[in-house]
């Protein structure tokens, strides 16, 4: 092979394109990849989810996500990721029942967060064009530090949700929040806005 030949590794890495947001679909030769760590986050998701007490599903949920979580960091079970590669977890987040985090295109959440019961945060999304749906489209998602996500909330991929604000239960975002608003509804729109008491 040539030089000029060489392929790029972070082009050629499945994940690293699957993080920057490019289409991927199953008939990538590197799709396998994909499989086999979704297949060991399914596997040790069934011992967290046993999990009998707060330290020990902090320290389960450590291991799958591959970065030690904080003391300060609740975690309730259950707790559902497909994959966990790419979640980020600051410090004293509260994390309630049942909360879903599909996050092949990457999830922050800063220190002092709270994800009420059942919130799912998606980063995947699929092609409209019928021909193309099984590819994966992902984008991150960013919760800044001392936002509260109401119960059953969905935050929709691509979305950053401001420092301070906070997502009304059962809403819908598919927007950016901004800092210090509260936003409710299907889709999520700006109800009103915080007076920073700090």
């Amino acid at each position: 092979m040539k030089d000029s030949e060489t392929p790029n590794k972070e082009q050629n890495n499945i994940l690293e394109r699957m993080k920057a947001g490019e289409p991927i679909r199953p008939t990538d030769p590197q799709y396998h990849k994909i499989h086999k760590i979704v297949a060991r986050t399914i596997s040790l998701s069934a011992e967290l989810n046993n999990s009998t007490n707060v330290e020990q599903t902090r320290k389960r949920l450590s291991i799958i996500i591959g970065k030690e979580l904080d003391r300060s960091t609740i975690i309730f079970p259950p707790f559902y990721t497909n994959f966990a590669q790419f979640i980020s977890i600051g410090k004293n987040v509260f994390i309630n029942h049942a909360c879903s985090f599909l996050d092949m295109g990457g999830i922050t959440i800063e220190d002092n967060v709270l994800l009420g019961p059942k919130v799912n945060l998606v980063t995947e999304n699929h092609p409209t064009d019928p021909a193309d749906r099984k590819a994966l489209v992902c984008k991150p998602i960013v919760i800044k530090q001392n936002a509260w996500i109401g119960a059953a909330a969905t935050i929709l991929p691509g979305v950053t949700i401001g420092e301070n604000a906070i997502v009304a239960a059962g809403a819908v975002v598919s927007k950016d929040v901004p800092a210090n608003t509260i936003v409710g509804g299907i889709p999520a729109k700006i109800i009103k806005h915080i007076k920073a008491g700090y």
